[in-house]
């Protein structure tokens, strides 16, 4: 879905074409952030385009199956985050006059964006759950750093900013992992769309949270959280992108803000 030229958090704004001329789809544009596709396992892309540019915005856009090896298609380089590789990669793709038969479309032309959203909420309660793992790693990393460790005359682990920073992470992944469960029992009772407010919640608490206790725990290890020889830095790198993957924080937070009012304006 991501494109280097657009804002991406609004899907209406992708420019990718895709017309139709006979039996085929024709592509044509620029995908960023397209992950798997540095994968020498990877053989088919879900591309998702602009089929009819004059229709209602949320069904302007389709999704097609490319195989990647189609002529037309080049991987154009790999995009590191914050200077990692992250998993095998993530690419940049041009599609230039890439041709693909129709009956590669995905569903009916106009309900790209109704795939995306779908496919969307489920997976943000999976980024929620991964990501309040690595607060526990990094709550755990922190305190074993700390005990044993002098400063000023005592353990880094007796002294009260470093109490605090434990104590304030036990509360927050705790709160945190109940709010996940909810948006998780919700999606199990009224699906993603009943869950949205739910899960545009935890969209935003987790990572921002998972970001402040990865952060502390940088912070007790000095040079060595920034350095190769923790997974500290690591982490940081990815919980800071989360923040950005799968919607930015704040188009969540104007999704809450609009559900919460919306019941007064009626």
């Amino acid at each position: 879905m991501t494109e280097p030229d657009v804002a991406s958090s609004d899907a209406r704004n992708i420019r990718t074409s895709i017309t139709t001329e006979g039996d085929d789809f024709v592509i044509n544009g620029t995908k960023w952030w397209t992950t798997g596709a540095m994968d020498e396992r990877c053989q088919i892309l879900i591309v998702m385009g602009k089929t009819n540019p004059d229709a209602d915005d949320h069904q302007q856009q389709s999704m097609v199956l490319v195989p990647i090896n189609t002529p037309g298609v080049k991987v154009e380089r790999n995009l590191t985050v914050f200077g990692y590789v992250d998993q095998h990669g993530h690419a940049q793709v041009s599609f230039a006059n890439v041709r693909v038969p129709i009956s590669n479309l995905l569903g009916a032309q106009g309900e790209g964006f109704a795939l995306a959203q779908a496919r969307l909420g489920p997976g943000r309660i999976h980024h929620c759950m991964r990501a309040i793992g690595m607060a526990e790693r990094a709550l755990s990393l922190m305190i074993k750093r700390t005990i044993g460790r002098e400063t000023f005359g005592k353990e880094l682990v007796q002294q009260g900013v470093i109490q605090e920073w434990i104590a304030q992470a036990r509360i927050d992944i705790e709160q945190a992992r109940l709010l996940v469960l909810k948006a998780a029992w919700m999606i199990d009772n009224v699906g993603a769309k009943g869950a949205r407010k739910e899960i545009a919640a935890i969209k935003v608490a987790v990572p921002q949270m998972t970001e402040r206790i990865i952060d502390h725990a940088i912070q007790s290890y000095g040079g060595a959280g920034v350095s190769q020889d923790t997974p500290l830095a690591g982490l940081y790198a990815g919980i800071r992108t989360l923040r950005i993957v799968d919607g930015p924080d704040e188009v969540h937070i104007r999704d809450i803000a609009r559900l919460e009012i919306k019941p007064y304006l009626s």
